[in-house]
């Protein structure tokens, strides 16, 4: 797969100014929490050095142009993706509901995306026979292969934003990218497992008419925990780096994943009533609108790990797993310098 570096033109090394290797004598040090073990022990000027760094790597690696290139490999990987959820799904039920039970999608996803989506579900049910076998088992592993490209796309954006160079071995790096791909799946059959079960969990314990409401409200906050603790994974295993601490990696992911509910509600509102995509490019404007979608997610979730970079970036305590090794010797570029005072 080409590499997604390409986009990053500038030098990992920052200037001496980025590197503060005794900040603990200083007072200004401790009023940026230069000393901070926790993202919550940064006090507000550190902050604000923290945002404005944000802001400013952002534009210099290029996320715009970066998350474009990933959505390529996702779009790429989405219908071996979708067959390979199909196939995984027909092992605990029958496939012909699937398609009953993607609900949760079509609130979060354009209506022309879902559309999409939905028809692809078709298709590979039109195909017959799911049912275990070799065959089925070639296709599905097939299947899980290219919609691993994707994710491997995703891990390269992400050593964009840490800075870092993809260090792991080939077997290595897919060893990671298509435990990535597995758990994503496991992910969204977890939820529409929840979208199936809870209707008839809650019926069961005699709740009676407050059933729906309840099935409707629970769904969200399950959706915000797995993304919550989706997001954090990937921070932590996806960048070619010595592990962060979970720590900092909380406030990158519950940003993210905040700003991508608010974000797919917003666009999904203004593709529906606004924006006439099948005007201007007929037949295409519904795969259009699936691109902006993707889009939109790819630059949350990378914004989302320049946040945690920078936050990483601001204290001189040592960020990554296990900790207590000094500046130089942490294996992570944010945790082995220091970012720069920006206010």
């Amino acid at each position: 797969m080409p590499n997604v570096r390409y986009l990053n033109d500038r030098k990992t090394d920052r200037s001496a100014a980025n590197r503060e290797t005794s900040p603990s004598n200083d007072s200004a040090a401790h009023e940026r929490g230069r000393q901070a073990v926790a993202p919550w022990e940064i006090p507000w000027q550190g902050w604000k050095d923290i945002l404005v760094r944000t802001y400013e790597q952002f534009n210099q690696d290029r996320l715009l142009a970066v998350a474009a290139g990933v959505v390529f490999y996702g779009l790429l990987a989405l219908f071996p993706a979708i067959t390979a959820l199909v196939s995984s799904y027909a092992l605990f039920a029958k496939p012909s509901t699937i398609n009953d039970h993607l609900s949760l999608l079509s609130e979060v996803l354009p209506a022309g995306a879902f559309d999409i989506v939905k028809d692809q579900v078709g298709r590979v049910l039109a195909k017959g026979d799911l049912k275990l076998g070799t065959a089925f088992v070639g296709s599905f592993l097939l299947a899980v292969w290219s919609a691993n490209g994707g994710m491997k796309a995703i891990i390269d954006a992400l050593n964009v934003v840490y800075d870092e160079t993809e260090k792991r071995g080939f077997f290595k790096l897919n060893a990671v990218s298509l435990a990535f791909t597995f758990g994503g799946l496991i992910a969204v059959l977890v939820a529409i497992g929840a979208v199936v079960a809870l209707p008839i969990i809650l019926s069961v314990i005699g709740l009676g008419s407050i059933t729906d409401a309840l099935f409707r409200i629970g769904r969200w906050p399950l959706l915000v925990v797995m993304m919550l603790f989706g997001l954090a994974v990937l921070y932590r295993f996806g960048p070619s780096r010595r592990s962060p601490q979970w720590r900092w990696l909380s406030v990158g992911s519950v940003f993210a994943t905040l700003t991508w509910l608010a974000g797919s509600g917003l666009l999904s509102f203004y593709l529906a009533n606004y924006a006439n995509y099948d005007a201007t490019y007929g037949s295409l404007g519904a795969a259009i609108g699936l691109m902006i979608w993707m889009w939109m997610s790819t630059i949350v979730v990378l914004l989302g790990a320049e946040l945690n970079s920078e936050i990483e970036h601001q204290t001189a305590v040592d960020s990554t797993e296990g900790g207590g090794k000094p500046l130089g010797a942490r294996g992570a570029h944010v945790a082995d310098t220091v970012g720069e005072a920006k206010t």
